[in-house]
């Protein structure tokens, strides 16, 4: 069965990665002072925000070019397509592939909504190819991406919710906001939805947390042996390295990947942002 995947590039995927696996990457458009910018780094980004003092803001993938390629992997021969998405709880992007799905039933669309973004979707994205090039029917790669989308963790921190909260992507922020300046919340993907779930009282305090909680959640999975770790950050790369160690010190076998977080997170994510997630390795599954 040919079978095409597309993604979009809030799962940092390279042009190179993308290329040699067959990947359809639909750009999400990064707003800054009324300017969009389909292809600014995270350091633009930030230097953009600082000299124009413009909260940035992100939409989605062009419609038309989506309609576009679409019916351009259909013309191709390509008997479905794959569709993974950055999360609904954060963005509309997946509901819209709902509807064209809906509305083209030739294409034999299906959206997968990956419920994260960044390397976990990249990941997402991977297998779904690497299962596709298998062999696999589509509905037997969709399955396998689930089981792998079931080990998907996550623990990150910001310096400043004031992002999050502007941008209205932290679903219980009124819990947090009076206190904002004070605590360093810890916050996860919950359904999809960022939640804050623990109070911190500053980021070191976090960071240690972080740490913990990170070591105790691997080493309880039930399948560790196949987990790779990511450690994302926005502008601190220190001390994404400094965790990384501590992570490598006490996990030696795990799976590390150091990386920053992209513009399209970062807009939502701020400065001096960490985060650590984990999840099944897609090459070992």
């Amino acid at each position: 069965m040919k079978i095409a995947v597309v993604t979009d590039n809030s799962c940092s995927l390279t042009e190179e990665v993308a290329a040699q696996n067959d990947i359809h990457v639909l750009k999400i458009p990064v707003i800054v002072d009324n300017q969009e910018y389909l292809d600014i780094t995270t350091s633009e980004l930030l230097k953009l925000q600082k000299e124009t003092g413009s909260f940035p803001k992100t939409s989605q993938p062009s419609f038309g070019e989506a309609v576009q390629l679409f019916e351009k992997l259909h013309a191709d021969g390509y008997e479905a397509i794959i569709a993974i998405s950055l999360s609904s709880g954060i963005s509309g992007f997946y509901n819209t592939l709902e509807t064209l799905a809906h509305n083209n039933p030739e294409w034999n669309l299906r959206p997968f909504d990956s419920k994260i973004t960044i390397r976990m979707q990249a990941d997402l994205a991977l297998a779904a190819r690497k299962f596709a090039n298998e062999g696999l029917d589509v509905d037997q790669v969709i399955e396998k991406m689930h089981e792998i989308q079931k080990s998907i963790d996550v623990v990150f921190v910001v310096d400043d919710l004031m992002n999050l909260s502007k941008g209205g992507r932290l679903s219980n922020a009124s819990a947090f906001i009076g206190t904002m300046l004070h605590i360093k919340p810890l916050l996860t993907f919950e359904d999809g939805k960022i939640i804050a779930f623990e109070k911190i009282r500053s980021m070191k305090r976090a960071l240690k947390r972080i740490q913990e909680l990170l070591v105790e959640r691997f080493n309880n999975h039930p399948n560790k042996a196949q987990l790779k770790v990511f450690v994302f950050s926005t502008n601190d790369q220190a001390q994404a390295e400094q965790i990384a160690e501590f992570i490598r010190q006490q996990l030696p076998d795990a799976n590390i990947i150091v990386d920053e977080f992209n513009p399209i997170i970062a807009v939502h994510l701020g400065e001096k942002s960490l985060g650590i997630s984990w999840m099944i390795d897609y090459e070992k599954a």
